[in-house]
């Protein structure tokens, strides 16, 4: 009898010892943290292998791996990264292509712009979860339907901008709020070439740049929408108290949109006066892999288990992000917030993922701001010194 309990226990270890364990970082927390146990338990009685969570506070994770992974003090998977880590912790050589294990059928079921965003010279490197964009929210209060042109933007804007109300306000002066009118007018942040960016040539300038900037300053002083003092707080918060109809802004904020009982529509931006299609900038998250993990086969396996269609709809269901799964987000063709959402995400630019993109923001940002200031600027000089700070800037000068 001692026996055969030694020969089951023994029988036992060498399973355990087989099936193994896998370690993730993640930044979850509430119901998302909830999910992600939920699965890793589901994992466990499907495979046999048991999955730690461990909570990672989202401003350490990345320079901790980086550093960890090579010692092997770092988790199997990350869940989840944004995608404008890549190019740091790809470059870093921390990160596991995942081309090998993504088939081209999973990949072929996937919003185009993601995994175009986790992309890394021509190699995979996180499988996508969720994205996220600004688009224009509406107040149904004073927009019954989504203005589709300009002119119908601006009338409607200008006709609820009186008394207590505001037509529209947005953090005007941030980047990223305002890349979309960028995009609009031909500019882009780098040149792009069989799918790598080009940091040599900075987009941001010339003819295209120049509309831009104009264009957003119009904002304020030619069609009186955007006074100063606004930014996102002061936009947000009109919106949530009921006195704004439209704002720019992301599904970050519909949890309080809701809880504010605001009756809201999700589109996207109009073309702007002489510009085509309005394309924000899109942010998606992904499951990367430690290049240096012990168990890649099992990691992989709870990835795909996390990035498969039911698993993005359980996720949504838990925190309301946006699937980036064709099949998920026709499933939830009823959600409101994914079917606004959604199609303005897939008509998107990826923010760009290289670590030069943090020589950009500033200058950026700076030019906005200078070309705010007052109805005078000269947004022509103003353009120019802002792609030379951006190339002096990645140049190391």
């Amino acid at each position: 009898m001692k026996r055969s309990l030694l020969a089951v226990a023994v029988l036992a270890m060498g399973l355990a010892m087989a099936q193994g364990k896998i370690t993730v970082w993640t930044h979850y927390g509430g119901p998302e943290l909830t999910w992600l146990k939920q699965q890793a338990e589901t994992f466990k009685k499907t495979s046999g292998t048991q999955v730690e969570v461990v909570e990672v506070p989202f401003g350490d994770i990345q320079n901790k791996f980086i550093l960890g992974a090579p010692q092997g003090q770092a988790s199997d998977l990350i869940v989840s990264i944004p995608h404008d880590w890549v190019g740091a912790m790809a470059s870093a050589g921390v990160l596991e292509p995942m081309g090998k294990y993504a088939t081209s059928s999973y990949l072929q079921g996937l919003s185009d712009v993601a995994v175009q965003a986790l992309s890394y010279k021509n190699q995979l490197f996180a499988l996508p979860m969720f994205a996220e964009s600004v688009a224009l929210i509406y107040n149904k209060k004073f927009v019954k339907t989504a203005p589709k042109t300009w002119d119908e933007f601006l009338k409607v804007a200008q006709e609820n901008t009186k008394g207590n109300t505001f037509g529209f306000l947005y953090n005007i002066g941030d980047p990223y709020f305002n890349y979309g009118f960028f995009a609009a007018y031909g500019a882009s942040v780098f040149a792009s070439s069989g799918g790598n960016l080009n940091t040599s040539e900075v987009r941001l300038g010339g003819e295209a740049g120049v509309k831009a900037l104009n264009f957003i300053k119009d904002l304020r002083y030619k069609y009186k929408l955007v006074p100063e003092g606004v930014d996102y707080g002061v936009a947000d918060g009109a919106f949530k108290d009921g006195s704004l109809a439209m704002i720019i802004n992301g599904p970050w904020a519909i949890g309080d949109y809701k809880k504010a009982k605001i009756d809201f529509g999700i589109a996207s931006f109009p073309a702007p006066p002489g510009g085509s299609a309005w394309k924000p900038f899109v942010g998606v998250q992904g499951v990367a892999i430690n290049a240096y993990s012990k168990n890649k086969t099992a990691a992989a396996n709870f990835a795909k288990l996390l990035v498969s269609e039911q698993s993005q709809i359980s996720f949504n269901q838990a925190g309301g992000r946006i699937p980036v799964s064709k099949a998920a987000v026709a499933r939830l063709k009823d959600n409101p917030v994914v079917a606004g959402f959604s199609p303005v995400i897939s008509s998107g630019t990826p923010m760009p993922n290289i670590p030069e993109m943090g020589k950009v923001w500033g200058p950026w940002g700076n030019a906005i701001q200078q070309a705010i200031q007052k109805p005078d600027t000269n947004v022509q000089k103003i353009v120019d010194d802002m792609v030379a700070e951006i190339r002096k800037g990645i140049a190391g000068k």
